[in-house]
């Protein structure tokens, strides 16, 4: 059996980490390779693990073509799809490919919409593997559901829609070794976000640093964006702090008023008591 292994398709998910991958080892060892391997035509699409082991074992394994699918896009949303659904995966891992998801979902859509304003006739698919026609595959896969919103794309990922945002940012603004470091599950998603806010130079030197920099340089970052809105409430809070003392005050001075004004009724009422017993006089 002639099966190609194409280094993309092979790259396109993170790989295992050697404890995995001792782990899958020792169980193909002992009970053989249960699943089938995935081909699409010749190319290997799913189980390039278990195909490198029992290869370097000399171990038999069963396959399975998948006919549903006409172009690598579809591919590449059948392993995402496929991935999303194992719980082995981190949270980080979820989020990449729920946004590698939506990009390639958009552009099947704008493809589509451009397709069918330009012209009747099907495309050409240009990434039909070699020896089968865009005929063979007589059943397509139903088009996926647009992921057109943050809490879509969250609910792919089964995570929160603050955690997409967090990855967004990773993924444009992160170093390689803090991008690893995530990867790894050495920081969480929220370190890793607020790291990547500070300059490149500064990520790679925390990340190289390990674990307690990476987390002290986000504290760093979280004290920094703090500060400023403590500061913009600080006159807020001084008002609020002489606000007593003017009430205060106020009513000291209407006591004092009060008073004045009692002692003027005293004199107004002594001297009209004067006038009334020199009348009576």
């Amino acid at each position: 059996m002639n099966i190609v292994v194409n280094e993309e398709l092979k790259a396109y998910i993170d790989p295992m980490s050697p404890e995995e991958y001792a782990a899958l080892e020792r169980s193909i060892l002992t009970e053989g390779c249960r699943d089938a391997l995935v081909l699409w035509g010749d190319v290997l699409v799913d189980g390039h693990h278990r195909y490198g082991i029992c290869q370097k074992h000399g171990l038999p394994f069963q396959t399975v073509q998948n006919t549903h699918f006409k172009t690598m896009e579809d591919v590449h949303l059948w392993m995402i799809d496929q991935h999303l659904g194992r719980r082995s995966i981190s949270d980080y891992q979820r989020g990449v490919l729920a946004l590698r998801k939506k990009v390639i979902v958009d552009d099947q859509r704008s493809r589509a919409l451009s397709e069918t304003s330009s012209s009747d006739d099907p495309p050409f698919d240009v990434d039909t593997p070699a020896g089968e026609s865009p005929a063979d595959n007589t059943s397509a896969l139903p088009p996926p559901a647009p992921l057109n919103s943050r809490e879509s794309i969250a609910k792919a990922a089964r995570l929160s829609s603050s955690q997409v945002v967090m990855i967004e940012k990773i993924q444009k603004q992160a170093a390689p070794e803090l991008v690893a470091a995530v990867k790894s599950g050495v920081i969480s998603i929220n370190t890793a976000a607020a790291v990547a806010s500070l300059p490149a130079e500064e990520q790679v030197s925390a990340a190289n640093a390990g674990k307690d920099e990476l987390k002290q340089a986000a504290k760093r970052v979280r004290e920094a964006k703090r500060k400023p809105r403590e500061e913009s409430h600080e006159p807020a809070s001084n008002d609020q702090a002489a606000k007593p003392d003017a009430v205060e005050a106020l009513e000291q001075r209407v006591a004092e008023l009060t008073r004045e004004n009692d002692a003027l009724r005293k004199q107004v009422a002594d001297l009209q008591a004067q006038l009334a017993a020199q009348l009576a006089d």
